[in-house]
């Protein structure tokens, strides 16, 4: 997207879009005539909602007297924030959004595209000891292909996916891991729980309580911290260069 503004696009049924320059509104609403975008539902205020522009970023007032809505980010595998009722000008981090607004019964939804972000160039940093990586993940290893294959249904754009079983897990690897088994999977799984610290290791005295819900928790932190990207499915692809060992 070209320059510093932001474009609204109307949800579907509707073709226009709608651009913002730094500093411009765009009210929504049920109502005619006030509103710059018009949700013609019954369930929506008549004075929902308003988005303004702020250079790289836009923020989201919410108007409602009762009605939570979520801004989602589509590309981010479940990535959301809640704006609460009354909410004035809560900043919204993605380039790529969408509005949605639950309406009796309904949930309606617009999107949002804001310019592209800035980022501090890469290159050496400072002098001194190297800053040791927080979880050190080998793109190269089978745990990690593992842990790709329980990302994937929610980086395929289905956020509020489950984790995939073991058995799932099992048959998605078979291209690329031939002899993956249950029981190597569970292993990996176990293995992922204890590299990412989310249980002691079993050589440990203290083993602490019982993980349950371990895949979701493993899910849930890849994503939460980009350990596993959309790009990194790559190495679930029959014919991917590096096949994990």
């Amino acid at each position: 997207m070209s320059g510093d503004s932001v474009i609204v696009v109307p949800g579907a049924g509707h073709g226009e879009q709608v651009r913002l320059a730094p500093g411009e509104r765009l009210r929504f609403g049920r109502r005619t005539g006030s509103n710059d975008l018009v949700l013609a539902h019954e369930g929506v205020s008549r004075a929902a909602g308003e988005i303004t522009a702020q250079g790289t970023f836009w923020v989201l007032s919410n108007l409602s007297a009762h009605q939570t809505y979520a801004v989602e980010n589509p590309e981010g595998a479940g990535e959301h924030i809640k704006v609460a009722p009354g909410r004035l000008d809560a900043p919204v981090p993605f380039e790529f959004a969408r509005v949605v607004l639950p309406a009796a019964g309904e949930l309606l939804h617009f999107d949002v595209w804001a310019p592209r972000h800035d980022y501090a160039p890469g290159g050496p940093g400072p002098d001194g000891t190297t800053t040791r990586p927080a979880f050190g993940l080998d793109p190269t290893k089978r745990y990690f292909a593992v842990l790709a294959a329980l990302c994937e249904p929610r980086l395929r754009g289905a956020p509020h996916a489950p984790a995939p079983t073991v058995d799932q897990v099992t048959a998605r690897l078979a291209p690329v891991w031939p002899g993956a088994n249950r029981a190597a999977v569970q292993w990996n799984i176990d293995y992922l729980a204890v590299k990412l610290r989310l249980k002691p290791d079993p050589a440990s005295a203290d083993q602490g309580p019982r993980l349950n819900g371990k895949k979701e928790t493993l899910v849930g932190l890849a994503l939460r911290f980009d350990l596993v990207r959309e790009d990194d499915l790559r190495v679930l692809a029959a014919g991917a260069t590096e096949v994990p060992r």
